[in-house]
C-alpha cells in the first residue's frame, strides 16, 4: 500500500483523487447513470423532506425513517449555505468539500516524520470503491470529523474528546474513537471533554427544537436489514420455502416473517458480545503505544458494524476513513484488515446498487455477493482484534516475562561459584 517516495506521490494522489472525485460528482449529479436503484433518492426526497421540516423549528416527529442522534440536524440543514443551488446539488458539493479535507488531513499527516501516505492512498481508492453512495449520504461528513479527531488525538486528547463527543450526537459511533485512548490523564481528558461537549450539543438540541430524541423509538423498532450479517439466514432460507418477506420498513429494506425478532435480538446479543470484548481488551491491554489509538477505533467500529442489524452501504466509508487513519502510521498492525475493507467496499457497490436486485430475491448471484462482502467484514474484524490484542496485551507480557527471565538466570550464574567457593 506504500506508494514511491519522494514529492512524486502526492501529485500522483491528487491526480487520482481528482479524477476518480470527478466520476462520482458526474455519478450523483447523474451525467454518468449506473444500474440500480437511483442512490441519490435519499437525498432529493428524505433529505429535503427532513430539511423542510427543520427549518419550521422542530425534528421529524412524525417520521419513522428520522433514525439519527440530533445533531445530525445540522448535516441535513448544511445546503442551506449554499443557497444559490438547490437542495441535492448543494449537499453533493458539501460532501465533495469534506472529502477533500479528509484527503488534505491524510496527506499533511503522512508527510510527519514516522508517518506515511498509505493512508491517504486508502482514502483515494476506498471512496470510489462505494461508487456515488458516498456521495449521496451525510456519512462521509461524519467520517471527516472522525478522522479529523484521530490524527488530532495522538497529541491532543481533548480535541479528540471533543470532536468525538460532537461526532457521537451526529450519528453515535464515532464515540468508538475513545476506545484506544491512553490510561490515565489522557484517558480521564478525553472521555471528560468528549462526554462534556456531547452533554452541550444534546442539551442545545434538545433546547432548540422539540423532538430531538424521537430517534430513540425509531431506531429500537428496526429488523433485520437484507444487508446484514444475519440476513444471510433469510436469504438462504427463501430458497427452501420460509415464508417471509422482503418490504421497505423503518426507511430500509427489511426481512419481515417469522425468526425475524429472533435473528434480530441474536444480532444485539452479539454487539453486547463485541463490547464486553472491547471491556476486557482495555483492562488487559499493558501497552498503548503510537498506533494503538487509530487501531482500537478501526478495530471497535469494525465489531459494532458487523454485528449490526443494519450493514448499509455507507458504513463502508466509516471503514475506510479509520483503515486511512491506522495506515498512515507506521507500524500499524492494520494493514491486512484494511486491504479486506477496501475489497468489502467494492464489493459492496456490486450488491448496491449494481446487483441490488439480485440482493433482493435473495437469488445465486445475491446469495455470492452479498456472502463475499460480509464474509470479508467478518474476516476483517477477527483480524483487526487480534493484532490489537498481540500488540497491546500478548506482545507485551511476553516481553515482560523475558526481562525477569533474564536478569534471574545472570544472578543464578553469579552466585554458583561462589558457592562452590564456600563449600569445603
Amino acid at each position: 500500500m506504500k506508494g514511491p517516495s519522494g514529492t512524486r506521490l502526492p501529485i500522483d494522489a491528487v491526480g487520482i483523487w481528482l479524477l476518480t472525485r470527478a466520476l462520482l460528482l458526474l455519478c450523483v449529479f447523474k451525467v454518468l447513470v449506473l444500474p440500480g436503484p437511483d442512490v441519490t433518492s435519499d437525498v432529493s426526497v428524505i433529505y429535503q423532506g427532513w430539511y423542510d421540516v427543520l427549518r419550521t423549528g422542530t425534528y421529524p416527529r412524525e417520521d419513522v425513517t428520522w433514525q439519527y442522534p440530533p445533531a445530525a440536524a445540522l448535516a441535513i440543514l448544511s445546503p442551506g449555505v449554499l443557497p444559490f443551488l438547490d437542495y441535492a446539488s448543494a449537499f453533493f458539493v458539501l460532501v465533495f468539500l469534506c472529502d477533500a479535507v479528509v484527503f488534505g488531513l491524510l496527506l499533511y499527516a503522512g508527510r510527519r516524520p514516522g508517518t506515511s501516505m498509505a493512508g491517504a492512498w486508502v482514502w483515494v481508492a476506498g471512496v470510489p470503491l462505494l461508487g456515488p453512495t458516498a456521495y449521496a449520504r451525510y456519512d462521509l461528513m461524519v467520517t471527516a470529523v472522525a478522522v479529523a479527531a484521530l490524527l488530532a488525538g495522538v497529541r491532543h486528547p481533548r480535541v479528540l474528546g471533543a470532536l468525538a463527543g460532537f461526532g457521537a450526537l451526529l450519528k453515535v459511533w464515532p464515540a468508538l474513537l475513545l476506545a484506544g485512548t491512553r490510561r490515565g490523564r489522557t484517558t480521564l481528558a478525553s472521555w471528560t471533554t468528549a462526554a462534556l461537549a456531547g452533554a452541550a450539543v444534546l442539551l442545545a438540541c434538545v433546547v432548540a427544537m422539540p423532538g430531538a430524541l424521537a430517534f430513540l423509538t425509531f431506531q429500537r423498532d428496526r429488523g433485520t436489514e437484507v444487508e446484514s450479517l444475519g440476513s444471510l439466514v433469510f436469504h438462504v432460507a427463501r430458497n427452501f420455502g420460509w415464508e417471509g418477506q422482503v418490504l421497505l420498513n423503518y426507511g430500509s429494506v427489511e426481512f419481515l416473517g417469522p425468526y425475524v425478532p429472533v435473528v434480530s435480538t441474536a444480532a444485539l446479543a452479539l454487539t453486547a458480545a463485541a463490547f464486553g470484548w472491547l471491556v476486557v481488551w482495555r483492562v488487559r491491554a499493558r501497552e498503548f503505544g503510537r498506533t494503538t489509538l487509530p487501531d482500537a477505533a478501526f478495530a471497535a467500529v469494525l465489531l459494532f458494524t458487523t454485528t449490526s442489524r443494519v450493514i448499509s452501504p455507507q458504513y463502508m466509508i466509516w471503514l475506510v476513513g479509520l483503515a486511512a487513519v491506522c495506515l498512515v502510521f507506521q507500524g500499524s498492525r492494520m494493514v491486512r484488515p484494511a486491504r479486506m475493507v477496501l475489497v468489502a467496499t467494492g464489493v459492496t457497490m456490486l450488491e448496491f446498487p449494481i446487483w441490488f436486485t439480485h440482493v433482493v430475491h435473495s437469488d445465486l448471484w445475491g446469495l455470492v455477493l452479498l456472502g463475499t462482502r460480509n464474509g470479508l467484514l467478518v474476516a476483517a474484524t477477527i483480524a483487526a482484534c487480534r493484532e490489537l490484542w498481540r500488540q497491546t496485551v500478548t506482545e507485551p507480557r511476553l516481553r515482560a516475562g523475558h526481562e525477569v527471565s533474564v536478569p534471574a538466570q545472570k544472578a543464578s550464574g553469579s552466585e554458583g561459584p561462589q558457592r562452590e567457593l564456600l563449600t569445603p
